[in-house]
């Protein structure tokens, strides 16, 4: 697979090891996706991206600059991921915070295949044993420690699952290892919260702007008895669940209304997405 990376928009791959982002994981990242030239979600992205440099006290990006790098390194592919990490740079040795920090950008762009099969069966997901630790002053930012979703990760190889759900400490779901989570009662969507623990993602944020959206807690017990079950991820789209444990859904109205307005944003459904080198 191709990758194209650039460092503080320099193409090239060599990144400091006193840089804070390698020594303490302090920074923050987007993963976004680029159809022909365009980045739909990119207004979200640079929100999320401004909010978590305001309460990481990290100076602001360039984001127009940002945004033209995206393109730059993706130019020529259909559809292509880019990954843009901003770290407060290099610093002395020690947790305080340099008194005139450098941050590091790091964009890197590879070309996307998505799995038709996944957007439309729906895919299997399993329980985690590893939990989410609770931290208010992180939750909800996308920030480099993602140790906690490695760990979840790690625990199976099956290629029958394709997600893993993560709890909270007291053994509510939050989201899955790389994707926040949505299911249907009824009438009424619902989503955990992410003010403790989790990242609110760009994709959460978008399904929660054109529908009405209940913001609760859940267990899994809970979960199980859900009308419809989906994942949001800024790359991945609307993934409906198809089995957790024994529970098995088909996609719903919800999950399929959802995944036409991605198309309708831009982003194509995956039988229609091109890898091309």
């Amino acid at each position: 697979m191709t990758t194209r990376v650039s460092v503080d928009f320099r193409d090239g791959v060599v990144v400091s090891a006193a840089d804070r982002g390698f020594t303490y994981g302090d920074g923050l990242f987007e993963t976004v996706r680029v159809v022909a030239g365009r980045v739909p979600l990119w207004p979200r992205h640079r929100a999320r991206l401004g909010e978590g440099c305001q309460r990481l006290r990290l100076p602001a990006p360039a984001m127009d600059a940002i945004h033209d790098e995206v393109l730059r390194l993706s130019a020529g592919w259909d559809d292509a991921v880019v990954r843009v990490t901003l770290s407060r740079g290099v610093g002395e040795r020690g947790y305080a915070l340099p008194q005139h920090p450098r941050p590091t950008l790091v964009v890197s762009a590879s070309p996307l295949t998505l799995d038709a099969q996944a957007a439309e069966q729906g895919v299997a997901v399993r329980l985690c044993d590893t939990r989410m630790a609770a931290q208010p002053l992180l939750a909800g930012l996308k920030h480099l420690n993602r140790l906690e979703q490695v760990l979840a990760r790690a625990e199976w190889t099956d290629p029958a699952f394709a997600e893993g759900l993560m709890c909270d400490s007291d053994g509510h779901v939050v989201c899955a290892t790389a994707a926040n989570l949505f299911a249907v009662f009824g009438d009424e969507l619902v989503t955990p919260p992410v003010d403790q623990c989790g990242v609110a993602g760009v994709a959460r944020a978008e399904v929660m702007a054109v529908q009405p959206v209940a913001v609760r807690r859940m267990s899994p017990s809970q979960l199980g008895d859900a009308d419809e079950v989906f994942l949001t991820s800024a790359v991945r789209g609307i993934l409906p669940v198809r089995a957790l444990d024994a529970r098995t859904w088909r996609p719903g109205p919800v999950t399929r209304a959802l995944q036409a307005h991605w198309s309708s944003l831009g982003l194509p459904l995956p039988n229609r997405a091109k890898d091309r080198d």
